[in-house]
Order: C-alpha cells, then structure tokens, then sequence
C-alpha cells in the first residue's frame, strides 16, 4: 500500500469531472485522482484502501484484500459483482444510481436522429453540395424499440412517445405502466430502430448476436449505449456490410477495456473486436462515441454531487448510500 495520505483514489476521472468532484470534495476528505485506468497507472498495490473506478479498470485479484472498499462510478454494477465472485472476497462496493438517466437517452437519440438523416453521408457531401444518396428519414411515424425498459430505456420511452413515434419496450419485468410491452421477438421484428439499453447479466453476453438482428427488418438501424458485451462488433460490422443493418450507433463496446488501450498508446490490436470496432469507426453508415453518453454538464455535476455523498457516508460509517445487492 502506497504512504500517501489518501483517503480515497480515483481512477478514470477526466478534467472535466476532477474538477467536479474537487467542488463536492467533503471537508478534511484527502483525496486524489487520475484519468488513467488501474491497468494504465500500474501500481503494483492499491494506492488507497479506498478507490473510486468507472468501468474501463480491470481490477487486479490481488488487490482485493488490501482494499476497504469500491466506488464504481456508473450506474452498472456487474463488473464489481464479478470482480467480487471472481476473488471471493466481499469488498464493500457501491455504485450511483440515477445520475446519467437523461444524458444517456439523449445521446441514444442523438445517434438514431444522425443515422436516419444520414448525417456522416451528408457532411462527406459539403465539399461538392451535391445532395444524391443523403435522403433520410424522419422520427415520426417510426417505430422504436427499446430493450431494456429501467430507468434509462424508461427515458428514451419518453422521448421517443414525444417524437411521434411508435415505441414498443422489452423487458423480462413490465414495471411501468406508461411503456406498450412486447416479446423480443416481435420486439425486434417490428422495428425501424433498436436500441439497447440492458444491464449486463450473465445470460445476456451477445444478446443482440447475427441471428437475433438477421430477425429485424432489413435495414433497421442499431443503437447500444447500455453495455458493449451485448452487441459483438464483429456481428455487427458483418451485418452493416451486407445491409441487413442500415446503421450502427455505439458508445460502449465489446473489449472495450483492450479498445480503449489500444486507441490511446495508438498501438495495433490482434483483438478480433477491437478491429472490428475500429472498421466500423469508418464506416459511412456508423456513428461512434467514446463511452460519453453519460458526460453532461448536468449528468457530470449530479455525478460528482453523488459520488462525494457515497464517500462521505462510507468513510464515517463504512457502508454505502447505494451499496451493490448483496
């Protein structure tokens, strides 16, 4: 364990939400950050027993025992859940809850609205003002699929019932009564755009796999800004290429963690998902993001607001506001 006087780390934090957090720092609170992942920094022991991570840090098995606890800021969890399965040490974790519901919804929305106006297409036009091929659509009238129906797919439920469309939801438990819900077959079989908006759990890994999008219309545009583990960007690419996808928006991605690395020490990959990742970075009919769904002013001061309130309560009492379920 490092000797600096440090009462919580956090790692993965960028300039703009250090300085977040630095305004809801609790009086007498030491602590100290870097926008490196775990894996990035290379510490070879924890340089806290308290560490705050978002979800691109690999947590190493060793440093289990030596910490008092884990601040995962992001509203999913399971990366905690396995790394505590996984080492089989219950290190106290929480997470916060309802920060980025807005934010992410609308940037899910950003990317269906971009992709069926054809947005990438239309700005490759500027240069010859020639407007053939750049025909897009409108929201209205369209039918949207939402899948994953929590608090974020709740939001982009509402905001697709405000755009006129037709919005349908899927969710193993119909806990709103505002949302039409439908199988995933008819789901997804009914769609002008899918987006998914799922927590991670072990049997939903390649949930939206060739087989399940060979289900949707032709031509139906793809959106994830829940989990890359559910959308395989080899799948993905293949089936943009053969035009059964008409569009691709992303901002979390499969081996994400190995992409992220890769594209910040711009060093080549082997990984057979990081290049098809980076394939469809260029591809015309594809939008990417760098997991910045949840980055809004709003979201960022909400974030650091909660994340603060988590360290306060678990420093003076050690157990979380929101821990993880037990």
């Amino acid at each position: 364990m490092s000797s600096s006087p440090c009462d919580v780390f956090f790692f993965e934090a960028f300039q703009e939400e250090e300085a977040a957090l630095r305004r809801y720092l609790p009086a007498g609170v030491r602590a100290a950050f870097s926008w490196k992942t775990i894996q990035e920094y290379q510490a070879p022991a924890p340089p806290a027993h308290f560490i705050s991570i978002r979800t691109q840090s690999a947590l190493p098995h060793d440093w289990a025992r030596d910490l008092a606890g884990i601040l995962t800021r992001s509203t999913g969890f399971d990366h905690l859940t396995a790394y505590r399965a996984a080492t089989g040490v219950p290190v106290p974790c929480g997470f916060l809850p309802l920060y980025c519901n807005r934010a992410v919804a609308e940037q899910a929305l950003l990317l269906w609205l971009a992709l069926l106006r054809k947005l990438p297409q239309q700005l490759a036009h500027l240069h010859t003002f020639h407007r053939d091929g750049i025909t897009g659509g409108e929201c209205a009238g369209k039918t949207l699929t939402v899948v994953g129906v929590g608090n974020i797919g709740h939001e982009i439920i509402k905001i697709g019932t405000g755009l006129g469309m037709r919005v349908l939801g899927v969710d193993l438990v119909e806990r709103h009564a505002d949302v039409q819900y439908v199988t995933p077959a008819a789901g997804i079989a009914a769609a002008d755009i899918i987006v998914c908006a799922m927590n991670l759990t072990a049997t939903n890994h390649h949930y939206f796999c060739g087989h399940v999008l060979q289900a949707a219309r032709r031509g139906v545009l793809f959106i994830n800004i829940a989990r890359g583990e559910c959308s395989p960007a080899t799948d993905l690419l293949r089936l943009l290429d053969e035009g059964q996808l008409g569009g691709v928006g992303l901002d979390v991605y499969h081996h994400e963690k190995e992409l992220a690395l890769a594209l910040r020490t711009n060093t080549a990959s082997n990984d057979a998902e990081v290049c098809a990742t980076l394939a469809l970075a260029r591809h015309p009919r594809a939008l990417l993001t760098p997991h910045n769904a949840f980055n809004t002013h709003e979201a960022v001061a909400r974030k650091s607001e909660q994340s603060m309130q988590q360290v306060q309560q678990f420093l003076a009492t050690g157990v979380f506001l929101w821990p993880l379920p037990a």
